[in-house]
């Protein structure tokens, strides 16, 4: 997103410097808490700070991104029966009692992606099901009691998240009710921390061919093209508020929160040209 933001500092610069006197305004919305569940987008909205239209400074990797796939953090807690390691037959390992759930996860994500939305045909995983942290146990020589797993579940393009939270929960008690030691002792499924529904540019929305042929007249070359993201993002916050919102920005999604996340400089600038032709053009000039 430090990409996006120096991409759109650009533009309002290179206007005022132009001494360009546009016929509307033009806002830049600079929030926190976009990781998780976007609490700073939801309050700037809230206090009023709207508009006609938004693009959003996500890295798109040279594309219009116009949908996003949304994202819910579950927690699963796994109950066993704590003995000493040297009679652990005595003791039920809630490592132990976790494989089949964490095996079954995996079944579900496989089912819930069958039929992904034409804008997300090009991922193999559009609905991404993953398990990011386990903690089990206190000590190496006893049976642990408790399990805890984190993860996050993919939100279908249009689906209620109450609807997936549903389904996931249901799937999770089916599991439980075939293991003898489950049965009696099932899984808690509880939702901390992000909670991401999805979110989508109207079919067929002007801002996409107004951004298009800024792109082109701008020297970017060949058309960008429409796709969606299998990520959550502020976009389900401003379509939901009655802006419709799509996102553009520089930077590729595959590098971002690892050690090889960069931006070049020139992704940056060709940004900058779009979208300050793309202003000029819907905002105009006096």
């Amino acid at each position: 997103m430090k990409g996006g933001i120096a991409a759109q500092l650009a533009v309002l610069g290179a206007l005022r410097d132009a001494g360009v006197r546009l016929r509307g305004r033009v806002g830049v919305h600079f929030v926190v808490g976009e990781e998780d569940g976007g609490l700073g987008a939801f309050g700037t909205l809230q206090r009023g700070y709207g508009g006609d239209v938004c693009v959003i400074g996500e890295p798109t990797g040279g594309t219009l991104v116009t949908a996003n796939a949304g994202a819910l953090t579950f927690r699963l807690t796994v109950k066993g029966l704590a003995a000493h390691a040297s009679s652990r037959e005595k003791g039920v390992s809630a490592v132990d009692a976790y494989v089949g759930v964490h095996r079954a996860l995996g079944e579900l994500e496989a089912l819930r992606n069958r039929e992904p939305h034409p804008l997300l045909a090009e991922y193999p995983i559009p609905y991404a099901l993953s398990v990011g942290t386990v903690r089990a146990g206190d000590w190496a020589s006893s049976v642990p009691d408790v399990l805890v797993a984190e993860g996050r579940l993919g939100v279908r393009i249009g689906e209620e998240p109450a609807a997936a939270r549903e389904e996931f929960e249901q799937w999770v008690g089916e599991v439980c009710g075939r293991d003898p030691w489950l049965r009696e002792h099932p899984v808690q499924v509880s939702w901390p921390g992000g909670q991401f529904a999805s979110g989508r540019l109207p079919e067929g929305h002007p801002l996409v061919g107004v951004l298009r042929d800024a792109y082109r007249d701008s020297g970017g070359g060949g058309a960008l093209r429409e796709r969606g993201a299998t990520y959550g993002s502020d976009l389900r916050l401003y379509a939901g508020a009655g802006v419709p919102a799509l996102q553009y920005g520089p930077g590729d999604i595959e590098v971002a929160h690892s050690a090889r996340e960069c931006v070049s400089v020139g992704e940056v600038v060709g940004v900058a040209r779009t979208l300050a032709l793309a202003v000029l053009r819907t905002v105009g000039v006096r």
